[in-house]
């Protein structure tokens, strides 16, 4: 494999970030942890990891993938702190696989695949957009929602609190109750699965006619 020379390197890096950019763009519009100049960044460094790769081999007679598998397999701790856990939720899949995925863009840009490089990132552009209004609308037609609820300890207050789950939600995961017996208040910790429609002002009206509730919080 021949060296690469530095006009064509510099091109190689140019494109790099341009394809970054381009699927950062959209992760940054979506305010993902990892967005613009994650993408950008990273695609440039696995395409001169890339480059550098080639170069390498090519002086020293050296195996030219060696380099480039250190990235593919280092870019596990980028994806796993794009990873997000909030309760039964979790946030950042998407992102990581990206990132995954643009690092693979930024090899195959290092070693020369120009258009290859190019179409994969307009496949993920696609995926990305077109079939997120498709989950969206047809797929992800529930959400699970973290409810803490705070009231005075009183008789069947936690039996007001389940009906109005059972009116609001379409299905109670958990129900746990925290009580303070020096301030006779309860923390009720929810968490339910509710269709994507059901509106949070409708939850706030029907949590907030309980009666005895002090404070609640819906994530």
């Amino acid at each position: 494999m021949e060296e690469i020379e530095i006009v064509d390197m510099l091109l190689r890096i140019g494109l790099s970030l341009v394809l970054g950019g381009i699927i950062g763009f959209e992760r940054e519009r979506d305010s993902q942890p990892a967005g613009l100049r994650t993408h950008m960044i990273l695609v440039v460094g696995a395409c001169l990891a890339m480059m550098l790769s080639v170069n390498i081999a090519s002086k020293a007679g050296s195996d030219p993938t060696r380099l480039a598998a250190q990235v593919v397999s280092g870019i596990g701790f980028l994806g796993a702190g794009a990873i997000l856990r909030s309760g039964f939720n979790v946030k950042g899949l998407t992102t990581a696989t990206t990132l995954w995925t643009m690092a693979i863009v930024g090899l195959a840009v290092g070693v020369g695949y120009y258009a290859v490089a190019a179409i994969t990132t307009l496949v993920l552009m696609i995926v990305l957009s077109v079939m997120d209004v498709v989950e969206k609308r047809f797929v992800r037609i529930n959400v699970i929602r973290n409810i803490t609820v705070d009231v005075h300890d009183h008789k069947g207050v936690v039996r007001d609190v389940r009906k109005a789950m059972a009116r609001i939600a379409d299905q109670v995961i958990t129900f746990s109750i925290q009580k303070s017996l020096k301030s006779k208040s309860l923390r009720l910790e929810i968490v339910a699965r509710f269709n994507r429609s059901e509106k949070i002002e409708n939850m706030v009206e029907q949590i907030s006619e309980i009666e005895g509730v002090k404070a609640f919080k819906i994530e």
